[in-house]
C-alpha cells in the first residue's frame, strides 16, 4: 500500500453483484447505521483469541479504506459489530478515525485499533508511535505493526529486524509506556514464510498480518511458517485472501453462478462466493480475523452475516470453493512466493505486478497501484521474453499472466 490518497468508488459490477447477493434485510440496518451519534451498543461479531495476547478480536476486520465515504463506513461497520479496525499512516485514514473517536469516545474502548508505520530500524518507532497516537487521537494503539516487511528491506535485513535485541528493547519500551499494547508486522513479500519463522523463533512479535488464501499448500514453507507461530502463540490476521473475475473485475459470462454450481455447500447455506471464502479461511483455527476492505452498506451487511453464520467448511468443500475460483480466474495469488518468476526465466516481479493491477482494478486503489508500480525497478516491471506459460504452470494461484501483464502495462505504466 502507498501513500496516495486518491479516492475510487466501489467497481459497479462487484456493487451490483453484493447487492443482489446480500442476505440481511437492509431497511433496518442501514437506518441504524445512519444514526451516527446513537449511544445504542449493537452486537459484536463472534471473536477469536489473538495469539497468546489472550484478547479477542471479531473474527471480521474493517480494512482502511481512501475517501470522503470512510467515517461513514466506520460508523456502518461498527452498527455490524465489527469491533476490529485496520489502520495506517500510508492509507491517510488516521485522521478521519481520530474524528469518529473525538465525536463518538464511548466507542474507544469497545474497539481493537491496528495502525502501522514504515521504520527501518526499530528505534524510529518511538517517534512513528507519537505520530501515528496524534492522529488517531486517541491515548493507546491496541497493536502497532512494522508495514509490508519486506518492501523496504531485503530478506535477510527483515529476519535480522524481527530478532534484533534492538527491536525487542523498542517494543518492550513502548509497551511499558502504555502507548501500544502489542507489536508485530504485515507483510505480502514473496520471502514472507522466513519472516513469520524469525518471528517464532525470536518471541518479540505478538501479531503477524499475512497474505493468506485457505487452500495453501501444507507442504509449503508459508504454511509451515503459519504452524511455528501458532505454536509460539504469535496472533495471526488474514489480509488479500483472493481477487479475480468473481470478485469484482469485469468478466465474459456468469461466473458467479459457475462458482455456485461448482461448490453445492454455498448453495445449501445460502453462502455467495465471498461468503463462502471468509467460511473457509475461518475453518483455519490458526486465523484470528479477516481483514477485509469493505466500502459500502451491501459489502459490510453481507461479511458480517458470514461471521455470525460461520461454520466450518469441510476439506472437499475447501478443495470445489479453491478449484471454482481457480477456474473463475484469479488476479492475486496469495501464496505468491516468486516461483513464478523463476519458472518464466525473468527477474521481473510477476507476483507484485498483478498484486498492483488488482489494486487498481478491483480494491479501487488506482493511485497506490501507479504508485507501487513507479517503484519498482525496470528489471522488475520488464516481463518481455518472459515464459508466461511456464510462470501459469508454477503459479499456485493459477495467474493468466498472459491477460493480465498487458492489462498492468496499459493501466499502470
Amino acid at each position: 500500500m502507498a501513500s496516495s490518497h486518491e479516492s475510487i468508488g466501489p467497481d459497479p459490477d462487484r456493487r451490483a453483484f453484493l447487492k443482489a447477493a446480500a442476505v440481511a434485510p437492509a431497511a433496518g440496518l442501514v437506518s441504524g447505521a445512519l444514526a451516527q451519534d446513537a449511544p445504542a451498543k449493537p452486537e459484536a461479531l463472534p471473536r477469536r483469541k489473538l495469539g497468546k495476547t489472550g484478547v479477542e478480536l471479531t473474527m471480521l476486520e474493517q480494512g482502511g479504506i481512501r475517501g470522503p465515504t470512510y467515517e461513514r463506513i466506520l460508523r456502518l461497520a461498527f452498527a455490524n459489530g465489527i469491533r476490529t479496525f485496520d489502520s495506517a499512516k500510508a492509507y491517510g485514514t488516521e485522521g478521519t478515525f481520530g474524528k469518529w473517536l473525538e465525536q463518538s469516545p464511548e466507542v474507544r474502548k469497545q474497539i481493537f485499533i491496528v495502525t502501522k508505520d514504515t521504520p527501518r530500524e526499530p528505534g524510529e518507532m518511538l517517534k512513528q508511535v507519537d505520530e501515528r497516537l496524534a492522529t488517531l487521537k486517541t491515548d493507546y494503539i491496541d497493536l502497532f505493526f512494522v508495514h509490508g516487511l519486506g518492501d523496504k528491506h531485503s530478506t535477510d535485513e527483515a529476519v535480522r529486524f524481527v530478532k534484533s535485541k534492538e527491536f525487542g528493547e523498542v517494543a518492550d519500551k513502548l509497551k511499558k509506556s502504555g502507548k501500544i499494547k502489542f507489536i508485530g508486522f504485515s507483510s505480502h513479500h514473496q520471502d514472507r514464510a522466513a519472516m513469520m519463522q524469525a518471528a517464532a523463533e525470536a518471541g518479540i512479535v505478538d501479531a503477524i498480518m499475512l497474505q493468506y488464501r485457505p487452500w495453501i499448500d501444507k507442504d509449503s514453507p508459508l504454511n509451515k511458517a503459519i504452524d511455528a507461530c501458532w505454536k509460539k502463540g504469535v496472533g495471526l490476521i488474514s489480509m488479500k485472501q483472493v481477487a479475480g473475475n468473481h470478485l469484482g473485475d469485469k468478466s465474459a459470462g456468469n461466473i458467479l453462478d459457475d462458482v455456485v454450481k461448482r461448490v453445492p455447500v454455498l448453495k445449501e447455506r445460502k453462502l455467495t462466493p465471498y461468503q463462502g471464502l471468509l467460511h473457509a479461511i475461518w475453518t483455519d483455527e490458526r486465523i484470528t480475523s479477516a481483514c477485509v476492505s469493505m466500502r459500502n452498506t451491501d459489502q459490510l451487511r453481507e461479511n458480517a452475516d458470514a461471521a455470525r453464520r460461520f461454520e466450518p467448511l469441510k476439506e472437499a468443500q475447501i478443495e470445489q470453493l479453491r478449484d471454482a475460483m481457480l477456474a473463475a480466474g484469479p488476479t492475486l495469488c496469495a501464496d505468491c512466493d516468486g516461483r513464478c518468476s523463476r519458472a518464466a526465466g525473468t527477474p521481473a516481479a510477476l507476483g507484485d505486478l498483478t498484486r498492483f493491477l488488482t489494486y487498481y482494478q478491483q480494491h479501487g486503489d488506482r493511485a497506490i497501484a501507479r504508485d507501487e508500480y513507479a517503484k519498482l525497478s525496470g528489471e522488475a516491471r520488464d516481463w518481455s521474453g518472459a515464459d508466461l506459460e511456464a510462470a501459469r504452470a508454477a503459479c499456485p494461484g493459477n495467474l493468466d499472466f498472459a491477460r493480465l501483464l498487458p492489462e498492468v502495462d496499459r493501466r499502470l505504466a
